[in-house]
């Protein structure tokens, strides 16, 4: 069925044999000669779509379109009008907001393509609420939004640390929204009403780091003309963010670990102790093991930071939260650029659903903020994503790809996407299973019987 129509005219002639055509073209349809069984009707009906007559002199359509408006705010109200009342019909659009309408007799192939298209703008606007009840109920928590697995657990932790002032490393890719999370976590802890200041360590040449940090007097360096409060000072009772904690300098970093763990601070060119009260809270797009393997991160100061890990996923890795993101993302854009888009298409957002995301949330940002920018309706349409190549579905890396000849038996399928899943996780079981989508118990019990069979090789052992 490719709708619901309500048809409202007590022309009955023309009202059959306008339900007849539709009905020939998979529609459900319902009839009503008068206001109030129109009303009751579009009660129980819900229709995709409702066709009337303005110009009818057994009720006000004034009258019945604004209730039907009232009751069925998202549903397409197309209008059919004798040559006498044209007038009527743009009178109606204009001030009742009319989807559309027609002279009768109505050409049936126009008045077909229109009626598909409205049916199609309910469906995406009964989306679009059922994507804002989401959203409401339990798709966000403070600035993020997505209700996948992988985002529940950050909400957890997030709530768990928020309370306390233990310091905590929020790890990810760039764009995944770290400092989201740290904000967050600012926001729901005893500190929401002291400062939360963010200072990027890879933005700031390592000379004027020191300065940036701890702040400095008049005169201790060429330059220091007058005394410079620093990032500790200033966020002093509340939070401080060391994002790309990684690139500070190793000398530096000796320096932070010792105000951590003293809780006083030292301008440049003064010896006086300054108490500070002020959380620390890191964030990385380095693996920090990694990183301390590497010599650009000690590894005292990532044990103090590391009281908690939140690790935040890949956009990639949770394509499920895609349809979420995308409406809070419309909706928030909108609103900032008074643009008049609400919802995007079906079509659109499976365009969105093959691109890779390099970038992340940052990157669907950018790419939902141009399409707000530049659709002059309420639905995002695929076109409105140029120059983005989302519809070259071979940007997947073939690394990232399997084929098979034709007649591969499914269990040697399945067990071939299991391992290969396995290698590029770096045989992380969770992971593998999420991006599976089968439980972890799930997995386990194949590897296990892949092992007794001595089909899985030694890579693939262990926890």
């Amino acid at each position: 069925m490719k709708g619901r129509v309500l048809i409202i005219d007590n022309d009955l002639e023309h009202s059959d044999a306008l339900r007849a055509r539709i009905e020939n073209f998979g529609y459900d349809v319902r009839t009503a000669s008068n206001g109030s069984s129109a009303v009751e009707l579009a009660q129980t009906f819900s229709p995709t779509a409702i066709v009337t007559d303005p110009s009818s002199d057994t009720f006000d359509p004034f009258a019945l379109l604004r209730e039907l408006r009232a009751q069925q705010p998202d549903t397409p109200i197309i209008l059919t009008a004798r040559n006498s009342s044209i007038q009527t019909a743009l009178q109606a659009i204009q001030e009742e907001g009319a989807y559309n309408y027609f002279e009768k007799p109505v050409d049936p192939e126009k008045f077909l393509s229109v009626l598909e298209r409205a049916s199609e703008l309910a469906d995406a606007r009964r989306e679009n609420e059922i994507l804002r009840r989401q959203l409401r109920d339990r798709g966000a928590f403070g600035e993020l939004v997505g209700n996948s697995e992988a985002m529940q657990r950050v909400y957890s932790l997030i709530e768990q640390v928020a309370s306390s002032s233990a310091s905590v490393l929020i790890t990810g890719e760039s764009g995944t929204g770290k400092e989201l999370v740290a904000r967050t976590i600012h926001n729901l802890s005893p500190r929401r009403d002291a400062p939360f200041l963010a200072i990027n360590c890879s933005a700031i040449p390592d000379t004027l780091m020191e300065s940036e940090l701890f702040g400095h007097e008049k005169g201790a360096f060429t330059g220091a003309v007058s005394r410079r409060h620093g990032c500790f000072e200033l966020a002093n009772t509340g939070t401080l963010l060391l994002d790309e904690i990684g690139e500070m300098p190793t000398m530096l970093q000796a320096k932070l670990l010792r105000v951590i763990e003293e809780r006083v601070v030292h301008r440049l060119g003064s010896r006086k102790d300054l108490p500070v009260d002020v959380r620390i809270l890191a964030a990385t797009n380095k693996e920090p093991h990694g990183a301390v393997r590497d010599g650009t991160l000690r590894e005292d100061l990532l044990y103090r930071l590391n009281v908690i890990t939140i690790h935040l996923p890949l956009l990639s890795e949770r394509l499920e939260d895609l349809p979420l993101l995308t409406q809070h993302l419309i909706t928030r854009l909108a609103a900032k650029h008074n643009r008049p888009a609400r919802f995007i298409s079906p079509a659109a957002l499976d365009a969105l659903r093959f691109h890779s995301w390099p970038g992340n949330v940052r990157e669907l940002r950018n790419v939902i903020e141009r399409a707000v920018v530049i659709c002059s309706g309420e639905q995002i349409e695929r076109h409105h994503f140029a120059p983005y190549p989302f519809d070259q579905r071979q940007r997947l890396r073939a690394e990232d790809t399997v084929t098979f000849p034709v007649g591969t038996p499914l269990k040697e399928i399945e067990r071939q996407m299991i391992l290969r899943t396995l290698d590029k996780t770096g045989n992380n079981k969770t992971r593998a299973a999420q991006l599976l989508k089968i439980s972890l118990k799930t997995l386990h019990n194949k590897l296990n019987e892949y092992r007794s069979q001595g089909l899985i090789s030694d890579q693939h052992h262990g926890n």
